[in-house]
Formats: C-alpha cells, structure tokens, sequence
C-alpha cells in the first residue's frame, strides 16, 4: 500500500474489495453483506497480501454509522420515539443486565477478574447499530411496529454505553487497572455519583437543545438552501448537518456520533424537505455503510476459532442464544404480539462497534486480557455473518411455537382479519403512488387490500375498514394474507426494481392469471420488470411528459 496515500488506498481497496466478494456472495445466494466481511478479513492484517491502514478504517466506518443513524432519524419522529419508551427503557435495560451477567459467569468460569467479566459481559450486551438497521431495512420493517421499538430499544443501549464509557475509567481502580492506557483517571479518585450526574446532564442538554433549537434551526436552514435552486449545495447542506451535529454532540456533550446524528436526522424530518434530503444522501449512506462491514472484517484474527473453539462457541451462543431469549422474554412479558417478540429478539442477535469500544478501552487499561478482544470480535463476527439465518428461522419458530404450545398467534396484521376477497385488487407500498390509486379504486367501489410496512398507515387503513396486511410484500405469507391467489390485479408501487421483480415472481407462482402494474424510474428499469413478468410498467417520468404534451395538444385543437 502507497505510504503517503493510505486514506485512498483504504477506500479504494475496501470498497473494490467488498465488491468482488460481494458479488461472489450474491452469486452464491448468500447476502453480500457476507462478502463484505470476507473482503475486511482479507484486507487485513492477519492475511497475506494488501493490508488497510488499520486506524483510518474505523473512523470510516464511523461515518457510515453516522450516515445510517441520520437516515434512521428522517424517518423517525419524537412521536414514534415516545411511542415505544414504555417497551424499548425497561426491555433494554433488562437485556443488557441479562446479557451481562451471561458474559461475567463465562469470565468467572475461566478464571477472569470481576473487572474483565463485567467489561466482557457489557460488551455482548450491546447491538450494533449499522447491522440492526440493515437488516431493518432489507427486510422494509424499519417503519413497522418491530421495527420502531428496535429503534428505540438501539437508541437506549447507545445512551447507556455513553455512560458505560465514562464510568468505566472512573471505576479503573476497583476493575483492577493496571495502567490507564491513555484513559484519564480524573474522577477516579472523586466522586462516582458526580462524574455519572455530569453525563447524564449532558446528555439532557444535548436533547434539549436538539429538540429546542435544532427543531426550528434545521428545517429553515435546509428551506433556504433549497430556495436557492441549487441541487449540489442542497446535498451539500445534508450531509454537514448530520456530519456537523453528529461530531458537535460529541465533542461538546460526549454522546455518540450514532446519537447525535439520529437527532439531526429526527430533526430534520420535521421539515417538508426530508424525503429529498433521505435520497441524497442514500448512496453515500451505502458506501460507507459497507466500509463499516469491511472494518468489521479487518478486526477478525480467524486463528481464535482453532486456538480458543469451546470459549468462541460460548461466546456466540451468549449473543445468539442468551440475548435473544432474554429479549424474547422481556417483550412478551410486555405482553406484545409472538411475531413482535420474535423479529426483536432476531435483531439483538449480534454485536459491533460499541463492543469493539468496550474491548478497546478493557485492554487500554489493563483490565481485560487479549484474549477477551479476540473472543469479542470473533463473537461479532460470526454473530453477524449468522444473523440473517436468526431473521430467515424467526417465521418458522412462529409457527412452531403457535402450534405446538397454542400460544395466541394475534399480531398487527392478524387484528382485523382480510375476507376471503376475489376478484380484487392488491396494492403493495400505500405511499404516495400506492394511496393515489387507493383513492381511485375506492371512488370507483373496487375492492382492493393493501400490503403496507407502516403500522400507522395500516390502522388507518382499517379504520376506513379497508382489508390491510402489516408487512414486508416479499415474503409469500403477506402475499397469502390479501389472497394473492384470488385477485385480478397486483399493483407494485415499490421505487425498488429489485425487489419489486422478486414480488412478482411470487405473485406468480400463486396467481399465474394475475395482471401486474409495476412502477419504473428509467427505460432499463421497464425493461427489467416486463423481463420478469409484469404486465404493464409505468414510468413516471415518461408519464408525465406524455401528460404535458398532451395537454399542450389539446390547448392547439381548442384553438383551431
């Protein structure tokens, strides 16, 4: 690697890198996010060949989570987070004393200090963020019910590890430090209670002037940026705002990037210019978002698994296992739908960058052995590459568990029962396009069901007692849910081709008869979709266009 240009040989060589096996992977019909972690453990320093600068990484992927939890917070409102305080407080906490407690009896059992295991257990306790909301998104639930007492589980893990953080080197001394490792000990010696008071105060303060200022601050700066026509310094303007209030919140009240840039994001979703602002900065988010996955893979020393395979195994079935069940219990108990407990439980299955932090800080000072770090990253590792296998067995351990023990299956999408329609309609997506011709069938008295991600717009939905499935369209039990089977007309609204080709291709083999009007940004696009099956492909665009010259037609006949 180039010495004097380590920055771009580190992007360059991750992101082409995380192509090459992520290609591979799809091919294999694995998720490419495998791929990515492939790509990291080549790149890094425990196998031959090109190494990345091993410090500029993380600060990369730093950014991706700091991109990922910005676009979080544009979906995310101070409504929807307020929603879920009375699940997502108590379950979080709960879940990670739990988890802690698992990792500190492993540490006990072989012969680690009380300091180690506690820094150990706190480091499995914790979900890492750009996984939780990667899988949230491919899977469309991350505007779900699931999906936002996930969020506001994730977000209360973040706040609690920003005082884990702090007090950590306060306690240095009764954890059995042997040296600060650059860690300051300033509180050590003074008051435990004032250092916690001090940082949960700032934490308040940071809410409170998000919420006070940034609030009104956000949304008319990104109004008059956009008054200025100017569609690169509008881009522009995203991106410092949630860079800017992310490293701000940082430095100036001590909380995460990931906090800080949530806020931003839930800020700026107050403004009309949210949803332009969510897809400007959706490659960038991408980009970086896969640098994270890379760095992730660059930290695997892939010697643990043959040197330390029983410790390994235990340590993953504490993330996998141990996790899951506890939060699997705790929601339950909250007395949330089966489904619920499930979809939570599969997204908590897994660790990253706050556990790398905690292990990082743990050996800094003395308190953790080197092979707690590697038991770390091996569990985040491979708790990682598994978790998609935790989401794709969480619909057959539904049914298992409703039939075999009886337990109520009632979910959100269960509430109000679809008739057995026929001869429908079938909706997927109730955004814009899909509520716009929701209108029309119903002036017209056409029955239809809605397939639709957002739990509120579901109630609604049914509120005008119109057949609605809470769920993600690609999966064949949602398509099932709206009698797929028996319906005239499947209309696809996803902005998504990929996944839009996928719905067809199961409405298919359920209907074959079924006539599909897919929606299309651009002529490949059309011709990917009809490739696939669909009847009629509408491009926006093209439709427009056609409407305005048509319009200009009729004014020139009226004339003559």
């Amino acid at each position: 690697m180039p010495h004097d240009t380590p920055l771009i040989a580190t992007i360059v060589g991750g992101l082409v890198l995380a192509f090459i096996f992520g290609a591979l992977a799809n091919r294999m019909r694995v998720p490419p996010l495998v791929g990515y972690l492939v790509a990291g453990v080549v790149a890094g320093p425990f196998t031959p060949g090109f190494v990345a600068d091993q410090s500029l990484a993380p600060e990369l992927a730093e950014i991706g989570v700091i991109l990922l939890m910005f676009g979080v917070g544009l979906h995310f409102s101070v409504k929807d987070l307020l929603s879920v305080k009375a699940i997502a407080i108590p379950g979080a906490v709960a879940q990670i004393g739990v988890a802690t407690l698992l990792g500190m009896g492993m540490s006990w059992l072989v012969g680690w200090s009380f300091g180690a295991g506690l820094i150990f257990g706190l480091a499995l306790s914790v979900a890492s963020t750009a996984v939780l909301l990667r899988a949230l998104q491919d899977r469309h639930i991350l505007d779900s019910d699931e999906g936002r007492i996930a969020i506001g589980w994730l977000i209360v893990e973040d706040i609690a590890m920003v005082l884990v953080l702090v007090l950590i080197p306060a306690l240095g001394g009764v954890l059995g430090a042997t040296h600060t490792g650059g860690v300051a000990h300033g509180a050590a010696a003074g008051n435990i209670w004032l250092t916690l008071a001090i940082t949960i105060g700032k934490v308040i303060a940071f809410v409170g002037v998000m919420m006070i200022v940034g609030r009104r601050v956000i949304p008319w700066l990104l109004a008059r940026i956009a008054s200025t026509g100017s569609k690169e310094l509008f881009r522009l303007a995203v991106l410092a705002i949630a860079l800017g209030c992310a490293f701000g919140a940082t430095v100036v009240f001590g909380v995460s990037f990931a906090l800080g840039a949530f806020f931003a994001g839930m800020m700026m979703s107050e403004s009309e210019l949210s949803h332009r602002a969510a897809e400007e900065s959706l490659p960038l988010r991408d980009a970086f978002a896969v640098l994270f996955f890379v760095s992730v893979g660059m930290l695997f020393d892939p010697s643990i698994i043959v040197r330390e395979p029983l410790m390994v195994l235990a340590t993953l079935a504490i993330i996998l296992v141990g996790k899951s069940a506890a939060s699997f219990i705790i929601v339950l108990l909250f007395k949330r739908p089966l489904k619920t407990a499930l979809v939570i439980s599969a997204s908590l299955a897994q660790i990253g960058e706050f556990s790398f932090i905690l292990a990082s800080l743990g050996i800094g000072m003395g308190i953790l052995p080197p092979t707690g770090k590697d038991l770390i990253l091996a569990g985040a590792i491979l708790s990682i590459l598994v978790n998609p296998l935790c989401f794709s067995l969480s619909p057959v351990i539904y049914r298992w568990l409703a039939k075999r023990f009886g337990w109520s299956t009632l979910t959100l999408d269960d509430a109000a029962k679809t008739g057995e329609e026929r001869n429908h309609t079938v909706i997927v997506g109730y955004g814009r396009v899909g509520s716009t011709a929701g209108e029309s069938l119903r002036e017209a008295r056409q029955p239809f069901a809605v397939i639709e991600a957002n739990a509120e717009l579901i109630w609604k939905l049914r509120e005008k007692q119109i057949p609605a499935h809470c769920a993600n369209a690609v999966d064949e039990d949602a398509l099932r849910a709206v009698h797929v089977e028996h319906a005239n007309w499947l209309l696809l609204t996803l902005p998504n081709a990929f996944e839009a080709a996928h719905v067809i291709a199961l409405a298919r083999a359920l209907n074959p008869a079924i006539r599909i009007v897919a929606r299309a940004h651009s002529d490949a696009e059309v011709e990917y979709l009809t490739e696939r099956g669909a009847d009629y492909t509408i491009m926006g665009e093209r439709e427009i266009g056609l409407g305005m010259s048509a319009r200009v037609m009729s004014g020139l006949q009226a004339a003559h």
